[in-house]
Protein backbone atom coordinates (compact mmCIF):
# COMPACT_ATOMS: atom_id res chain seq x y z
CA UNK A 1 0.00 0.00 0.00
CA UNK A 2 1.50 3.55 -1.00
CA UNK A 3 1.83 5.38 1.94
CA UNK A 4 0.37 8.97 2.37
CA UNK A 5 2.04 10.51 5.00
CA UNK A 6 6.03 9.75 6.50
CA UNK A 7 5.76 6.88 8.16
CA UNK A 8 8.41 6.11 10.69
CA UNK A 9 11.54 3.13 9.60
CA UNK A 10 11.39 0.34 12.11
CA UNK A 11 13.96 -2.85 13.02
CA UNK A 12 11.79 -5.02 11.24
CA UNK A 13 11.39 -2.55 7.94
CA UNK A 14 15.44 -2.35 7.87
CA UNK A 15 15.24 -6.49 8.51
CA UNK A 16 12.91 -7.46 5.89
CA UNK A 17 14.67 -4.91 3.10
CA UNK A 18 17.84 -6.32 3.70
CA UNK A 19 16.92 -10.11 3.62
CA UNK A 20 15.82 -9.39 -0.08
CA UNK A 21 19.05 -9.12 -0.79
CA UNK A 22 19.60 -13.12 -0.47
CA UNK A 23 17.73 -12.97 -3.75
CA UNK A 24 20.08 -10.02 -5.16
CA UNK A 25 23.76 -11.37 -3.96
CA UNK A 26 22.92 -14.75 -2.69
CA UNK A 27 22.20 -15.82 -6.57
CA UNK A 28 25.37 -13.63 -7.98
CA UNK A 29 27.23 -15.12 -5.54
CA UNK A 30 26.10 -18.82 -6.33
CA UNK A 31 25.68 -18.08 -9.77
CA UNK A 32 29.70 -16.09 -10.48
CA UNK A 33 31.30 -18.98 -7.74
CA UNK A 34 29.59 -22.30 -9.08
CA UNK A 35 27.66 -22.03 -12.38
CA UNK A 36 30.98 -22.21 -14.26
CA UNK A 37 32.23 -25.44 -12.59
CA UNK A 38 29.06 -26.89 -12.92
CA UNK A 39 28.69 -26.36 -16.52
CA UNK A 40 32.06 -27.20 -17.46
CA UNK A 41 32.72 -30.08 -14.80
CA UNK A 42 29.24 -31.55 -14.15
CA UNK A 43 27.45 -30.66 -17.23
CA UNK A 44 29.85 -31.89 -19.92
CA UNK A 45 29.66 -27.79 -21.15
CA UNK A 46 32.84 -26.33 -23.27
CA UNK A 47 34.10 -23.04 -21.54
CA UNK A 48 33.01 -21.62 -24.51
CA UNK A 49 29.17 -22.50 -24.44
CA UNK A 50 28.94 -21.46 -20.69
CA UNK A 51 30.08 -18.22 -22.53
CA UNK A 52 27.52 -17.72 -25.04
CA UNK A 53 24.75 -18.70 -22.42
CA UNK A 54 25.94 -15.70 -20.55
CA UNK A 55 25.84 -13.44 -23.53
CA UNK A 56 22.32 -14.79 -24.85
CA UNK A 57 20.87 -13.45 -21.63
CA UNK A 58 22.81 -10.30 -21.47
CA UNK A 59 21.25 -9.64 -25.27
CA UNK A 60 17.56 -10.24 -23.87
CA UNK A 61 18.23 -8.57 -20.55
CA UNK A 62 19.09 -5.29 -22.32
CA UNK A 63 15.87 -4.73 -23.32
CA UNK A 64 13.81 -6.17 -19.97
CA UNK A 65 15.87 -4.62 -17.37
CA UNK A 66 15.69 -1.18 -18.36
CA UNK A 67 12.09 -1.28 -19.12
CA UNK A 68 11.00 -2.91 -15.92
CA UNK A 69 12.47 0.11 -14.25
CA UNK A 70 11.01 2.38 -16.56
CA UNK A 71 7.52 0.95 -16.32
CA UNK A 72 7.54 0.87 -12.48
CA UNK A 73 8.17 4.42 -12.75
CA UNK A 74 4.74 5.20 -14.22
CA UNK A 75 2.78 2.34 -13.19
CA UNK A 76 1.07 3.56 -10.33
CA UNK A 77 -1.27 5.08 -13.45
CA UNK A 78 -2.62 1.41 -13.38
CA UNK A 79 -5.24 0.18 -11.36
CA UNK A 80 -2.60 -3.06 -10.33
CA UNK A 81 -0.06 -0.27 -9.63
CA UNK A 82 -2.65 1.95 -7.24
CA UNK A 83 -3.61 -1.78 -5.72
CA UNK A 84 -0.70 -2.97 -4.97
CA UNK A 85 2.14 -0.44 -5.39
CA UNK A 86 3.86 0.44 -8.54
CA UNK A 87 7.16 -1.27 -7.59
CA UNK A 88 5.73 -3.61 -4.99
CA UNK A 89 3.47 -5.42 -7.47
CA UNK A 90 6.48 -6.80 -8.98
CA UNK A 91 7.85 -8.45 -6.49
CA UNK A 92 4.51 -10.07 -5.69
CA UNK A 93 4.50 -11.57 -8.57
CA UNK A 94 7.74 -12.81 -8.99
CA UNK A 95 7.45 -14.81 -5.57
CA UNK A 96 5.53 -18.36 -7.19
CA UNK A 97 8.05 -17.68 -9.98
CA UNK A 98 11.56 -18.11 -7.80
CA UNK A 99 11.67 -21.58 -8.42
CA UNK A 100 12.92 -21.44 -11.27
CA UNK A 101 16.27 -20.78 -9.54
CA UNK A 102 16.28 -24.52 -8.66
CA UNK A 103 15.98 -25.70 -12.38
CA UNK A 104 19.11 -24.55 -13.34
CA UNK A 105 21.01 -26.60 -11.74
CA UNK A 106 19.29 -29.97 -13.00
CA UNK A 107 22.21 -32.06 -13.95
CA UNK A 108 22.52 -34.20 -17.21
CA UNK A 109 20.09 -31.71 -19.30
CA UNK A 110 21.07 -30.10 -22.87
CA UNK A 111 23.21 -27.21 -23.85
CA UNK A 112 19.66 -25.96 -25.36
CA UNK A 113 17.97 -26.76 -21.35
CA UNK A 114 20.95 -24.77 -19.85
CA UNK A 115 20.49 -22.01 -21.56
CA UNK A 116 16.98 -21.87 -21.30
CA UNK A 117 16.32 -22.10 -17.89
CA UNK A 118 19.07 -19.46 -17.35
CA UNK A 119 17.77 -16.98 -19.60
CA UNK A 120 14.26 -17.43 -17.35
CA UNK A 121 15.75 -16.96 -14.25
CA UNK A 122 17.45 -13.73 -15.03
CA UNK A 123 14.62 -12.38 -16.08
CA UNK A 124 12.34 -13.35 -12.88
CA UNK A 125 15.51 -11.66 -10.98
CA UNK A 126 14.95 -8.61 -12.64
CA UNK A 127 11.12 -8.30 -12.20
CA UNK A 128 12.03 -8.56 -8.56
CA UNK A 129 15.35 -6.90 -8.17
CA UNK A 130 14.81 -3.50 -9.71
CA UNK A 131 11.91 -2.53 -8.12
CA UNK A 132 13.46 -3.65 -4.93
CA UNK A 133 16.52 -1.29 -5.48
CA UNK A 134 14.17 1.34 -5.52
CA UNK A 135 12.72 0.93 -1.91
CA UNK A 136 15.46 2.92 0.49
CA UNK A 137 14.85 5.73 -1.68
CA UNK A 138 11.28 5.23 -1.71
CA UNK A 139 11.29 4.87 2.58
CA UNK A 140 13.59 6.95 3.70
CA UNK A 141 14.94 10.62 2.65
CA UNK A 142 18.00 11.93 5.30
CA UNK A 143 21.41 10.04 4.82
CA UNK A 144 21.52 8.33 7.84
CA UNK A 145 18.40 6.10 7.12
CA UNK A 146 19.12 5.21 3.70
CA UNK A 147 22.96 4.44 4.85
CA UNK A 148 21.50 1.94 7.38
CA UNK A 149 19.30 0.44 4.61
CA UNK A 150 22.49 -0.54 2.84
CA UNK A 151 24.06 -1.53 5.51
CA UNK A 152 21.10 -4.01 6.70
CA UNK A 153 20.87 -5.40 2.94
CA UNK A 154 24.97 -5.99 2.38
CA UNK A 155 25.06 -7.59 5.84
CA UNK A 156 22.28 -9.66 4.42
CA UNK A 157 23.90 -9.72 1.40
CA UNK A 158 27.24 -11.01 2.90
CA UNK A 159 25.55 -13.76 5.02
CA UNK A 160 23.67 -15.69 1.97
CA UNK A 161 27.47 -15.51 0.07
CA UNK A 162 28.63 -17.70 3.23
CA UNK A 163 25.40 -19.62 2.51
CA UNK A 164 26.86 -19.99 -0.61
CA UNK A 165 30.43 -20.93 -0.20
CA UNK A 166 29.58 -23.58 2.43
CA UNK A 167 26.70 -25.33 1.38
CA UNK A 168 28.01 -26.93 -1.23
CA UNK A 169 30.92 -28.19 1.04
CA UNK A 170 28.13 -29.56 3.32
CA UNK A 171 26.08 -31.23 0.64
CA UNK A 172 29.33 -32.66 -1.19
CA UNK A 173 29.93 -34.15 2.45
CA UNK A 174 26.42 -35.88 2.57
CA UNK A 175 25.72 -36.85 -1.23
CA UNK A 176 29.15 -37.47 -2.12
CA UNK A 177 32.27 -34.84 -4.13
CA UNK A 178 31.49 -36.70 -7.64
CA UNK A 179 27.02 -36.21 -7.29
CA UNK A 180 25.74 -33.20 -9.76
CA UNK A 181 23.25 -33.33 -7.68
CA UNK A 182 24.61 -31.21 -5.06
CA UNK A 183 23.93 -28.15 -7.06
CA UNK A 184 20.25 -29.04 -7.61
CA UNK A 185 19.85 -28.99 -3.95
CA UNK A 186 21.62 -25.88 -3.01
CA UNK A 187 19.78 -24.04 -5.80
CA UNK A 188 16.53 -25.50 -4.11
CA UNK A 189 17.37 -24.45 -1.03
CA UNK A 190 17.88 -21.28 -2.06
CA UNK A 191 14.80 -21.11 -4.31
CA UNK A 192 13.17 -21.45 -0.91
CA UNK A 193 14.88 -18.65 0.82
CA UNK A 194 14.25 -16.64 -2.30
CA UNK A 195 10.41 -17.31 -2.12
CA UNK A 196 10.56 -15.93 1.84
CA UNK A 197 12.89 -13.50 1.02
CA UNK A 198 10.79 -12.03 -1.13
CA UNK A 199 7.40 -12.09 0.87
CA UNK A 200 8.86 -10.32 3.56
CA UNK A 201 9.80 -7.40 1.65
CA UNK A 202 6.04 -6.95 0.34
CA UNK A 203 4.44 -7.37 3.63
CA UNK A 204 7.05 -4.59 5.43
CA UNK A 205 7.65 -2.10 2.53
CA UNK A 206 6.09 0.98 1.25
CA UNK A 207 6.39 3.77 -1.74
CA UNK A 208 6.34 7.28 -1.44
CA UNK A 209 2.95 8.86 -2.29
CA UNK A 210 2.24 11.30 -5.64
CA UNK A 211 5.44 10.46 -7.59
CA UNK A 212 5.40 11.82 -10.72
CA UNK A 213 5.65 9.72 -14.03
CA UNK A 214 8.28 10.61 -16.55
CA UNK A 215 7.73 12.66 -19.60
CA UNK A 216 7.91 10.61 -22.83
CA UNK A 217 10.03 12.59 -25.18
CA UNK A 218 7.79 14.50 -28.23
CA UNK A 219 7.74 13.18 -31.30
CA UNK A 220 9.76 9.67 -31.00
CA UNK A 221 8.57 6.74 -30.69
CA UNK A 222 7.63 4.87 -26.89
CA UNK A 223 10.45 2.56 -27.10
CA UNK A 224 13.22 5.30 -28.17
CA UNK A 225 11.86 7.51 -25.53
CA UNK A 226 12.23 4.90 -22.50
CA UNK A 227 16.08 4.43 -23.92
CA UNK A 228 16.79 8.45 -24.01
CA UNK A 229 14.81 8.22 -20.45
CA UNK A 230 17.18 5.80 -19.25
CA UNK A 231 20.44 7.07 -21.22
CA UNK A 232 19.98 10.45 -19.27
CA UNK A 233 20.80 8.86 -15.97
CA UNK A 234 24.11 8.74 -17.39
CA UNK A 235 24.17 12.69 -17.73
CA UNK A 236 24.29 12.84 -13.62
CA UNK A 237 27.92 13.41 -13.13
CA UNK A 238 27.91 11.75 -9.51
CA UNK A 239 26.14 8.84 -11.57
CA UNK A 240 28.84 8.09 -13.75
CA UNK A 241 31.55 7.89 -10.79
CA UNK A 242 29.12 6.03 -9.37
CA UNK A 243 29.19 3.50 -11.49
CA UNK A 244 33.19 3.78 -12.32
CA UNK A 245 33.13 2.61 -8.40
CA UNK A 246 30.47 0.02 -8.35
CA UNK A 247 31.92 -1.87 -11.32
CA UNK A 248 35.68 -1.61 -10.05
CA UNK A 249 34.53 -3.19 -6.95
CA UNK A 250 32.07 -5.72 -8.50
CA UNK A 251 33.70 -7.10 -12.13
CA UNK A 252 37.14 -7.53 -9.83
CA UNK A 253 34.92 -9.71 -7.59
CA UNK A 254 33.31 -11.60 -10.58
CA UNK A 255 36.93 -12.23 -12.43
CA UNK A 256 38.21 -13.48 -9.27
CA UNK A 257 34.92 -15.76 -8.17
CA UNK A 258 34.91 -17.28 -11.37
CA UNK A 259 38.62 -17.84 -11.32
CA UNK A 260 39.10 -18.72 -8.19
CA UNK A 261 37.43 -22.40 -7.60
CA UNK A 262 39.60 -23.52 -10.37
CA UNK A 263 42.88 -22.19 -9.49
CA UNK A 264 42.48 -23.94 -6.07
CA UNK A 265 41.79 -27.19 -7.57
CA UNK A 266 43.85 -26.94 -10.14
CA UNK A 267 46.96 -24.33 -9.43
CA UNK A 268 46.97 -25.11 -5.39
CA UNK A 269 46.01 -29.02 -5.74
CA UNK A 270 43.32 -28.76 -3.87
CA UNK A 271 39.79 -29.83 -4.38
CA UNK A 272 35.96 -28.83 -4.68
CA UNK A 273 35.59 -29.32 -0.98
CA UNK A 274 38.46 -26.97 -0.12
CA UNK A 275 37.66 -24.02 -2.61
CA UNK A 276 34.13 -24.30 -0.82
CA UNK A 277 35.64 -24.01 2.58
CA UNK A 278 37.90 -21.18 1.46
CA UNK A 279 34.97 -19.11 -0.20
CA UNK A 280 32.59 -19.59 3.11
CA UNK A 281 35.45 -18.41 5.10
CA UNK A 282 35.72 -15.45 2.84
CA UNK A 283 32.63 -14.25 2.86
CA UNK A 284 32.63 -14.96 6.82
CA UNK A 285 35.12 -12.09 6.90
CA UNK A 286 33.59 -10.05 4.36
CA UNK A 287 30.77 -9.90 6.96
CA UNK A 288 33.15 -8.64 9.80
CA UNK A 289 34.01 -5.96 7.02
CA UNK A 290 30.96 -4.95 6.10
CA UNK A 291 30.30 -3.42 9.77
CA UNK A 292 33.95 -1.81 9.72
CA UNK A 293 33.39 -0.37 6.07
CA UNK A 294 29.90 1.39 7.87
CA UNK A 295 32.12 3.42 10.39
CA UNK A 296 35.07 4.12 7.87
CA UNK A 297 33.23 4.97 5.15
CA UNK A 298 30.76 7.59 7.35
CA UNK A 299 34.14 9.14 9.23
CA UNK A 300 36.61 9.08 6.37
CA UNK A 301 34.36 8.81 3.13
CA UNK A 302 33.24 6.66 0.97
CA UNK A 303 35.81 7.30 -1.81
CA UNK A 304 38.45 6.90 1.05
CA UNK A 305 36.98 4.06 2.41
CA UNK A 306 37.17 1.92 -1.32
CA UNK A 307 40.71 2.76 -1.68
CA UNK A 308 41.65 1.42 1.46
CA UNK A 309 39.43 -1.82 0.71
CA UNK A 310 40.82 -1.87 -3.29
CA UNK A 311 44.38 -2.09 -1.92
CA UNK A 312 43.34 -4.57 0.80
CA UNK A 313 41.54 -6.51 -1.87
CA UNK A 314 44.92 -6.54 -3.94
CA UNK A 315 46.99 -7.38 -1.44
CA UNK A 316 45.06 -10.76 -0.55
CA UNK A 317 45.57 -12.21 -4.42
CA UNK A 318 48.91 -10.90 -4.47
CA UNK A 319 49.46 -12.98 -1.40
CA UNK A 320 47.62 -16.13 -3.23
CA UNK A 321 49.63 -16.05 -6.24
CA UNK A 322 52.79 -15.93 -4.29
CA UNK A 323 51.46 -18.94 -2.66
CA UNK A 324 51.41 -20.75 -5.92
CA UNK A 325 54.62 -19.83 -7.38
CA UNK A 326 56.29 -21.13 -3.99
CA UNK A 327 54.78 -24.56 -5.03
CA UNK A 328 52.36 -24.34 -1.52
CA UNK A 329 49.41 -26.29 -1.95
CA UNK A 330 45.88 -25.19 -0.89
CA UNK A 331 46.01 -27.60 2.33
CA UNK A 332 48.77 -24.69 3.79
CA UNK A 333 47.99 -22.32 6.61
CA UNK A 334 49.42 -19.43 4.30
CA UNK A 335 46.35 -19.37 1.75
CA UNK A 336 44.16 -17.83 4.89
CA UNK A 337 46.39 -15.06 5.01
CA UNK A 338 45.73 -14.46 1.61
CA UNK A 339 41.86 -15.41 1.94
CA UNK A 340 41.73 -12.79 5.06
CA UNK A 341 43.08 -9.97 3.01
CA UNK A 342 40.69 -10.88 0.19
CA UNK A 343 37.66 -10.80 2.26
CA UNK A 344 38.35 -7.54 4.48
CA UNK A 345 38.38 -5.76 0.85
CA UNK A 346 35.69 -7.10 -0.94
CA UNK A 347 33.13 -6.84 2.33
CA UNK A 348 33.80 -2.92 2.28
CA UNK A 349 33.59 -2.70 -2.01
CA UNK A 350 30.46 -4.81 -1.70
CA UNK A 351 28.84 -2.00 0.62
CA UNK A 352 30.49 1.27 -0.79
CA UNK A 353 29.00 1.21 -4.01
CA UNK A 354 25.35 0.10 -2.74
CA UNK A 355 25.66 3.27 0.18
CA UNK A 356 26.39 5.51 -2.25
CA UNK A 357 23.67 4.21 -4.80
CA UNK A 358 20.57 5.19 -2.74
CA UNK A 359 21.67 8.84 -2.90
CA UNK A 360 21.23 8.99 -6.63
CA UNK A 361 17.85 9.94 -7.08
CA UNK A 362 18.32 12.83 -5.24
CA UNK A 363 20.92 14.27 -7.20
CA UNK A 364 18.90 13.61 -10.31
CA UNK A 365 15.71 15.34 -8.64
CA UNK A 366 17.63 18.81 -8.63
CA UNK A 367 18.51 18.39 -12.17
CA UNK A 368 15.22 17.13 -13.05
CA UNK A 369 12.59 18.17 -10.60
CA UNK A 370 11.53 14.67 -10.28
CA UNK A 371 11.96 11.16 -8.72
CA UNK A 372 13.29 8.54 -11.46
CA UNK A 373 14.36 5.97 -8.63
CA UNK A 374 13.09 3.06 -11.53
CA UNK A 375 15.40 4.43 -14.29
CA UNK A 376 17.95 4.40 -12.28
CA UNK A 377 17.10 0.99 -10.88
CA UNK A 378 17.24 -0.44 -14.44
CA UNK A 379 20.44 0.85 -15.32
CA UNK A 380 21.76 -0.33 -12.11
CA UNK A 381 21.01 -3.60 -12.42
CA UNK A 382 21.69 -4.37 -16.29
CA UNK A 383 24.85 -2.74 -16.32
CA UNK A 384 25.94 -5.13 -13.24
CA UNK A 385 24.20 -8.12 -14.84
CA UNK A 386 26.13 -7.54 -18.25
CA UNK A 387 29.36 -6.75 -16.74
CA UNK A 388 28.59 -9.96 -14.29
CA UNK A 389 28.41 -12.49 -17.50
CA UNK A 390 31.10 -10.74 -19.32
CA UNK A 391 33.22 -11.37 -16.15
CA UNK A 392 32.26 -15.15 -16.52
CA UNK A 393 32.07 -15.56 -19.89
CA UNK A 394 35.30 -14.00 -20.70
CA UNK A 395 37.10 -16.28 -17.98
CA UNK A 396 35.69 -19.08 -19.85
CA UNK A 397 36.85 -17.89 -23.10
CA UNK A 398 40.35 -17.00 -21.42
CA UNK A 399 39.99 -20.57 -20.17
CA UNK A 400 39.14 -22.48 -23.36
CA UNK A 401 42.21 -20.24 -25.07
CA UNK A 402 44.26 -21.48 -22.71
CA UNK A 403 44.16 -24.86 -22.78
CA UNK A 404 41.18 -25.90 -20.13
CA UNK A 405 39.78 -29.58 -20.76
CA UNK A 406 36.36 -29.93 -19.65
CA UNK A 407 35.69 -32.68 -16.78
CA UNK A 408 39.80 -33.24 -17.04
CA UNK A 409 41.19 -34.12 -13.64
CA UNK A 410 44.82 -32.52 -14.79
CA UNK A 411 45.07 -29.00 -16.38
CA UNK A 412 48.39 -28.36 -18.30
CA UNK A 413 51.05 -25.98 -17.44
CA UNK A 414 49.48 -23.36 -20.08
CA UNK A 415 45.73 -23.83 -18.66
CA UNK A 416 47.01 -23.29 -15.31
CA UNK A 417 48.98 -19.99 -15.84
CA UNK A 418 45.94 -18.42 -18.21
CA UNK A 419 44.20 -19.49 -14.69
CA UNK A 420 46.76 -17.35 -12.48
CA UNK A 421 46.93 -14.54 -15.32
CA UNK A 422 43.23 -13.91 -15.20
CA UNK A 423 42.77 -14.18 -11.34
CA UNK A 424 45.87 -11.59 -10.89
CA UNK A 425 45.69 -9.54 -13.68
CA UNK A 426 41.91 -9.43 -14.11
CA UNK A 427 41.02 -8.69 -10.84
CA UNK A 428 44.05 -6.45 -9.44
CA UNK A 429 43.54 -4.46 -13.31
CA UNK A 430 39.83 -3.27 -12.45
CA UNK A 431 40.94 -2.31 -8.83
CA UNK A 432 42.89 0.06 -10.21
CA UNK A 433 40.68 1.83 -12.78
CA UNK A 434 37.93 1.90 -9.80
CA UNK A 435 40.73 3.40 -7.22
CA UNK A 436 41.08 6.49 -10.26
CA UNK A 437 37.23 6.65 -10.52
CA UNK A 438 37.36 7.09 -6.49
CA UNK A 439 39.27 10.10 -6.77
CA UNK A 440 36.93 12.12 -8.48
CA UNK A 441 33.94 11.18 -6.45
CA UNK A 442 33.01 13.71 -3.23
CA UNK A 443 29.66 12.02 -2.35
CA UNK A 444 29.45 12.12 1.53
CA UNK A 445 27.41 13.05 4.25
CA UNK A 446 28.39 16.92 4.12
CA UNK A 447 28.36 17.33 0.55
CA UNK A 448 24.65 15.33 0.43
CA UNK A 449 23.04 17.61 3.54
CA UNK A 450 23.74 20.57 0.98
CA UNK A 451 22.41 19.26 -1.48
CA UNK A 452 19.00 18.45 -0.08
CA UNK A 453 19.01 21.58 1.60
CA UNK A 454 19.06 23.37 -1.98
CA UNK A 455 16.39 20.94 -3.30
CA UNK A 456 14.18 22.43 -0.56
CA UNK A 457 15.72 26.01 -1.71
CA UNK A 458 14.72 25.50 -5.24
CA UNK A 459 11.46 23.86 -4.51
CA UNK A 460 10.34 27.28 -2.41
CA UNK A 461 10.89 29.04 -5.56
CA UNK A 462 14.81 29.85 -4.89
CA UNK A 463 16.63 30.80 -8.08
CA UNK A 464 20.07 31.39 -6.88
CA UNK A 465 22.17 29.20 -4.53
CA UNK A 466 22.06 29.67 -1.02
CA UNK A 467 25.77 30.10 -0.65
CA UNK A 468 28.82 29.67 -3.37
CA UNK A 469 29.85 26.83 -1.79
CA UNK A 470 26.38 25.28 -2.00
CA UNK A 471 26.38 25.72 -5.52
CA UNK A 472 29.82 24.53 -5.97
CA UNK A 473 28.75 20.87 -4.50
CA UNK A 474 25.86 20.56 -6.28
CA UNK A 475 27.34 21.87 -9.50
CA UNK A 476 30.58 19.28 -8.78
CA UNK A 477 27.76 16.30 -8.11
CA UNK A 478 25.22 16.84 -10.50
CA UNK A 479 27.82 18.20 -13.48
CA UNK A 480 25.32 21.08 -14.50
CA UNK A 481 25.52 24.85 -13.96
CA UNK A 482 23.42 26.28 -10.69
CA UNK A 483 20.90 28.07 -13.54
CA UNK A 484 20.22 24.41 -15.72
CA UNK A 485 19.24 22.77 -12.32
CA UNK A 486 15.53 21.86 -11.16
CA UNK A 487 14.18 20.87 -14.69
CA UNK A 488 15.95 24.05 -16.62
CA UNK A 489 17.97 21.15 -19.62
CA UNK A 490 17.01 18.34 -21.52
CA UNK A 491 17.87 15.32 -19.06
CA UNK A 492 14.85 12.87 -18.69
CA UNK A 493 12.41 14.52 -21.30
Amino acid sequence: MTASTPRPVRLINYLAYGANDVLGAGSMAVISAWVLVFYTQFCGLSAGQAALIFATARILDAFASPMIGHVSDGFGRTALGRRFGRRRFFILAAIPLLPSFALMWLPGMSFAYYLVSYVLFELIYAMEIIPYETLAAEMGSDYRTKAKFAGFRILFAQGSAVLAGFLPLWLINWLGRDSADTFFYMGAIFAVLFMLAAAALYLCSWERAHVAAPVAARNVSPIAALYRNLASTLRIRAFRLHLGLYLGGYISQDVFNAAFTFFVIFALSGSTQIASGLLGTMYIVQFVAVLIAIQLALRAGPAAAYRTAAGCFAAGVVALLAQWKLGIPATAAPVWIGIGLVGLGRGALNYIPWATYNYMADIDEIVTGRRREGSFAGVMTFVRKATQAAAVAGVGVLMDVGGFVAKAPVQSSGAIHTLALVLGIGTIGVLVLGVLVSLRFRLGPATHAVLMAEIEHLRAGGREPTSEQSRRVVEDLSGWRYDQLWGNNPVGR
